[in-house]
């Protein structure tokens, strides 16, 4: 499988993910809704396997590779919210969203090395990327919501059902982050004979993990301050930017950093 194939599987997935987004708003229609939308991940995922075999190796390693992974877990991300809590938005979000990425592999692939270095080598580097990678989607889901919200309370206050729903993304966000540090520990520990050394990016994502703590522990005290509450989602996954990307920019881990590649 090749970078040439994907736009097949894009439109193929996509087309799925837009049925399943648009049968959800019916009524009675919930089942289908699923059964389209996990068609659409599965089309997805048949290509990032494809990828996996032709590359011999995860395909994790470049920004290009791991917007992949993002596509596909936006959309498993919704389907996930939209099954355990019928928010009828959520497949059209996740769709929006997975199709916003795959478009930028599309026209920006980055494609580079098909190695990877020594200490990718690894057993924990797959349940480790794919961990934060559903984190990222659920996490990017809610800054999105919460953005929206924010520029909507001027004119109307949020519902309790739309900030539990906050809170309910945050609190499996944070969850799935807690267990991707902890396998990044256990790597780390393998790789480097260290669990943590406050590498540049241990440090943004041990800020972008507790930053995500402070709002789930003030929200209880703070409930009708939304105000609170939207600015620290915002700046939480601000954070969450740097941990991701953002540190390969940073002159301070140039040649300092363990985790740029």
């Amino acid at each position: 499988m090749m970078w040439e194939q994907l736009i097949w599987f894009a439109i193929a997935s996509t087309l799925f993910w837009v049925l399943g987004a648009a049968t959800a708003w019916r009524e009675n229609r919930q089942g289908r809704a699923m059964w389209l939308s996990v068609t659409g991940s599965l089309i997805f995922f048949a290509f990032i396997v494809g990828m996996w075999i032709s590359l011999d190796r995860p395909p994790m390693r470049t920004m290009g590779e791991t917007r992949l992974w993002y596509s596909f877990f936006l959309s498993i991300a919704g389907i996930f919210v939209y099954a355990r809590w019928r928010y009828k938005w959520i497949l059209s979000f996740s769709t929006m969203m997975s199709v916003v990425f795959i478009c930028i592999n599309l026209f920006k692939p980055e494609i580079h090395d098909k190695t990877l270095m020594p200490a990718l080598q690894s057993v924990w580097f797959v349940p480790h990327v794919i961990v934060y990678m559903f984190a990222y989607a659920l996490l990017g889901a809610v800054a999105v919501f919460a953005l929206y919200m924010w520029l909507r309370s001027s004119r109307r206050e949020p519902a309790d059902e739309e900030m539990a729903m906050c809170d309910n993304l945050v609190r499996v966000g944070w969850s799935f982050l807690t267990l991707g540090m902890i396998m990044g520990a256990l790597w780390a520990k393998e790789a480097w004979g260290d669990y943590w050394t406050w590498d540049p990016k241990e440090t943004w994502a041990a800020a972008t993990w507790l930053s995500y703590l402070c709002y789930l522990h003030l929200r209880p005290i703070t409930k009708r301050d939304y105000n609170i509450a939207f600015a620290l989602i915002l700046f939480s996954f601000l954070l969450l930017q740097m941990c991701w990307y953002g540190i390969n920019f940073l002159p301070s881990a140039q040649g300092v950093s363990v985790h740029t590649y």
